[in-house]
């Protein structure tokens, strides 16, 4: 293949026109992929300080041309080269010809083992798609080109290995690809044909293999005696050869000959020594068929608490027979015992965190509210969550409203896992755990992230269900399971969810040496849960401490490359396809601080001083990952990097054949989350276990409370004729994007509750006075009247919009956002703006005045589950019990913990400042 260094492969519009700012020459072009058709490319000029792009389409026989330019017909082209050869010659229907190609820059050579060995591996170069160079012409070629030869090599590689754990192996090859082929090259030229730098290199790579089978052999022969004493497989020479430490790859060929041997007659001379025992014994053998456990009922759970100022109460909650009861402390005062159906309101003070006031109906014409002070925050959140349950377990609901999931992230650092995960999967340890009370309640859904796995899949498949039957008594189902090598993700949920669960897929992505290996990248599963959309991500990015741009950059693959939800949104930004998103692993993000320093403020519990140096924070500050992502308040210590076998100290130092490297003790494993705006999501629980010690990472946890939608039934039947429906009006919209093209765009319209993706006309309005932002403006005109297929309040209020803005030209996104249809029902219209991103970037923002209306008849909702649970800033009531007559509304307070992001009311973007009138 001949390398074209005017083409940047699949670079972002965005970084693409900032290449050709940086160039600033009319006349300055280069190619990258289309992102709206796949198999094209897309053509960028600068022109007059604005970035021109045309589309270069394949045609049924492959031959290239640029889109119909009008006035100009169009000419076909076999190679890409070719093409841009021949509109390089003025009066080619461009706005100018091409003049100055901007190249890419060259990578530099990038170390990503998570041994962080040193084992290097160069970015891969970027091929033009056309034409190819023989195999034979490489050792006849020049020194120059044959420094590419490696780099082909890596893509055949990828090809040839789909999936394996051999990480350590595959950083001895991408070594030898990378520094020693051309030396073996050179030799071969001259006439030695023996290799010597690939015999060196195997025989590196296999002497972790020469002990492992010798301590294979060593079992597998003496089980083999067991059940067959008279014979022996070894005699006492090739004992003793078999025993010997010199990696000789001849040696390592009769050890492997001599296993397959045993391993091919073992189980047939065990199974027939156990049938002559059983034969000559008359034995029967026992069935292995257990009965499963039986669902372990809630016990009864109390909690000491203050009511008022000092009086002091036990509040006990039986969640299977509904009740809640209030027994005060030496005064004499009966019990009182409210049943689930008379709470009407938990309110949970965000001033005072131990602090909860449940309000209920005591009387037909009389609400009484009572404030409860508990030991500790967790005691209150435990005491929060039974009642939850308890509400959900006694409810009507054939579906749920609320569910809760659960999220585990661990590296096992390439050893088996200890016989007991309960610490793990019952969210016990450091930071914001479970509550003993709580700590067993079994969660609808689990999904375990791990990264350097050396189990089987289906081995730690079953080892996590096991693990899981055990502790909760419940046989749980296995949704998907997605595997990179050694990096894998298990979704596992209750049986009686199963048939809730549709829309299943699964799919990864290598960020490794070139993009080739997947001893680094991410594996993701996204499902339906009845008519609520789910993602989730576990990935390993790269190591080391200097390597956060490398860290941004897998990250920016990965939400480019996944495959994940449904393929009608497919151009829509990852983090925008799923009401709830979870990314999750070891993102290595390092701290950016002495290594003394950082241990001393450990050992004082000081993480907020850490946190302030932590990469991953900095990083998110700057927009450049996981923009409005949320997580949860760290109040653990750094999970990596410890001594393995204890938690009491932290192996920073690092010996490694190059010279000692230093790894901090760091805040690597992490799980972070992005819903859609106005949707129910409560992370309960942050933290890392402390007993759990075969590896230097800590396995951490993430629980969270998450509000549902069910497929809706309206309480009508739907009615033929003129009666009016319900409708989204828009009566405008303005939009900056961040561009330098002055492209016309339309607006597409995406959402499930209607029949079809809708566009807009083109904007009626249009202006870049300011350098690299593009203002566009839509009238009502030019804006399409949405019909939901369903006009019931009820399944409006869950539903959410997608918005597109694509060049009339290019049909390129220029941005994407997702608008929540609950705030904007009603007569009148209602203001909105958001940001706009694309493939993991802040591109602009959008604001504008629209309106849902629904008909009269329609306008019926309940209240769900999840939404009796409120939040409050401020203790201005009464502290002591409360009650009023007649009977008031409700406190209508916030539904969300201070802990996650409000609305936006101001903006950094400078795209809203344009909004804002600031010059």
């Amino acid at each position: 293949m001949a390398a074209a260094s005017w083409y940047h492969r699949d670079i972002s519009r965005v970084v693409a026109e900032e290449l050709l700012a940086k160039a600033g020459r009319d006349g300055s072009f280069l190619v990258r992929d289309s992102e709206s058709v796949s198999g094209a490319y897309a053509l960028c000029l600068l022109f007059q300080r604005h970035v021109h792009t045309y589309r270069i389409l394949p045609d049924d026989e492959g031959l290239l041309s640029v889109q119909t330019i009008q006035g100009i017909q169009a000419k076909c082209f076999r190679t890409l080269p070719d093409l841009i050869g021949a509109y390089q010659q003025p009066n080619n229907g461009l706005v100018t010809p091409l003049l100055y190609p901007v190249h890419r820059a060259r990578q530099a050579a990038e170390e990503d083992s998570d041994g962080e060995d040193g084992r290097g591996g160069g970015q891969a170069a970027s091929m033009v798609p056309a034409g190819g160079a023989g195999a034979g012409t490489w050792l006849g070629a020049p020194v120059a080109s044959r420094t590419h030869i490696s780099q082909q090599l890596h893509q055949r590689l990828q090809e040839q290995v789909h999936s394996s754990p051999a990480s350590d192996f595959m950083g001895f090859m991408a070594e030898y690809l990378n520094h020693h082929l051309q030396l073996d090259l050179e030799a071969l030229r001259h006439g030695h044909p023996q290799l010597r730098h690939l015999s060196t290199a195997l025989v590196t790579a296999c002497r972790a293999l020469h002990r492992r089978i010798d301590f294979t052999l060593a079992g597998l022969e003496t089980l083999a005696r067991v059940f067959d004493p008279p014979v022996s497989t070894r005699t006492p020479a090739r004992e003793q050869g078999l025993l010997t430490s010199d990696p000789d790859l001849e040696l390592l060929l009769n050890k492997i000959s001599t296993v397959n041997h045993l391993l091919s007659s073992l189980e047939k001379k065990v199974l027939k020594s156990l049938q002559e025992t059983v034969s000559r014994h008359n034995l029967a053998l026992p069935s292995l068929a257990a009965p499963p456990p039986a669902a372990r009922p809630l016990a009864v759970q109390s909690f000491e608490v203050k009511v008022g100022r000092s009086q002091r109460a036990a509040l006990t909650v039986d969640v299977e027979s509904g009740t809640v009861t209030i027994a005060k402390r030496g005064s004499g005062a009966p019990e009182e015992t409210i049943p689930q159906d008379k709470i009407l309101q938990l309110i949970k003070y965000q001033s005072v965190q131990s602090k909860a006031r449940l309000v209920y109906d005591r009387e037909p014409q009389r609400n009484l509210s009572r404030d409860f002070l508990f030991p500790s925050a967790r005691k209150r959140e435990a005491f929060c969550q039974l009642l939850q349950l308890m509400k959900i377990q006694h409810s009507n609901l054939d579906e749920p409203d609320l569910i809760s999931v659960y999220v585990g992230t661990w590296n096992m650092g390439s050893t088996p896992p200890p016989r007991s995960l309960a610490s793990w999967l019952t969210s016990r340890g450091l930071g914001r755990t479970q509550d003993e009370t709580t700590a067993c309640i079994p969660h609808d859904i689990y999904v375990i992230g791990t990264q350097e796995n050396s189990l089987g899949d289906r081995e730690w498949v079953e080892f996590l269900r096991a693990s899981l039957k055990t502790l909760m008594a419940i046989d749980y189902r296995v949704v998907a399971l997605q595997c990179l090598w050694s990096i894998k993700i298990v979704v596992l949920v209750k049986p009686e969810h199963e048939r809730r669960i549709s829309h299943v897929h699964t799919s990864s992505v290598k960020t490794g040496i070139a993009n080739t290996l997947g001893n680094k990248g991410a594996v993701g599963v996204s499902f339906l849960f009845n008519g609520t959309s789910f993602g989730f991500v576990n990935c390993h990015l790269a190591s080391g401490s200097e390597k956060t741009h490398r860290r941004n950059q897998n990250y920016s693959d990965i939400l480019r490359s996944l495959v994940l939800g449904d393929k009608r949104l497919s151009a829509f930004d990852l983090t925008l396809r799923f009401t709830h998103l979870f990314w999750f692993g070891d993102l290595n993000y390092r701290l950016d601080m002495d290594v003394q320093d950082i241990l001393a403020h450990i050992t004082k519990k000081e993480f907020e001083a850490l946190l302030a140096v932590d990469q991953l924070n900095l990083e998110r500050e700057k927009n450049k990952v996981f923009l409005r992502f949320s997580e949860g308040d760290i109040s653990f210590p750094p999970t990596y990097r410890y001594e393995r076998g204890s938690r009491d100290s932290y192996m920073w130092q690092k010996f490694k054949p190059t010279g000692m490297r230093i790894n901090v003790p760091s805040w690597c494993d992490r799980i972070l989350w992005k819903s859609h705006p106005e949707t129910h999501v409560v992370c309960n629980s942050y933290g890392c276990t402390d007993d759990i010690v075969s590896s230097d990472h800590s396995p951490v946890f993430a629980t969270f409370e998450v509000g549902v939608t069910s497929q809706f039934v309206p309480k009508k039947a739907p009615v033929s004729g003129p009666k009016p429906l319900a409708c989204i009006e828009w009566e405008s919209i303005e939009v900056i994007v961040k561009t330098a093209s002055r492209s016309k765009c339309y607006i597409e319209f995406h959402s499930y509750c209607l029949e079809e993706a809708q566009r807009s006309g083109e904007n009626t309005s249009q202006s870049c006075d300011i350098p690299g932002f593009l203002k566009l403006g839509w009238s009502a005109k030019h804006l399409p009247v949405l019909n939901p297929i369903l006009p019931d309040l009820e399944y409006l209020g869950d539903q959410h919009l997608l918005l597109s803005i694509k060049g009339v030209e290019s049909c390129e996104s220029y941005g994407e956002c997702c608008i929540a249809m609950r705030s904007m029902i009603g007569s009148m219209a209602q203001q909105f703006e958001t940001f706009l991103f694309h493939r993991g970037e802040e591109t602009g923002s959008m604001r504008g005045w629209m309106k849902v209306r629904v008909p009269k008849d329609r306008r019926s909702t309940r209240e769900r589950l999840y939404e009796w649970i409120s939040f409050e800033e401020e203790d201005a009531e009464p502290a002591a019990d409360t009650s009023t007559c007649p009977k008031p509304p409700l406190q209508r307070l916030r539904s969300r913990p201070r802990s996650l992001p409000e609305p936006a009311s101001g903006y950094t973007n400078p795209a809203y400042f344009i909004f804002e009138g600031v010059p």
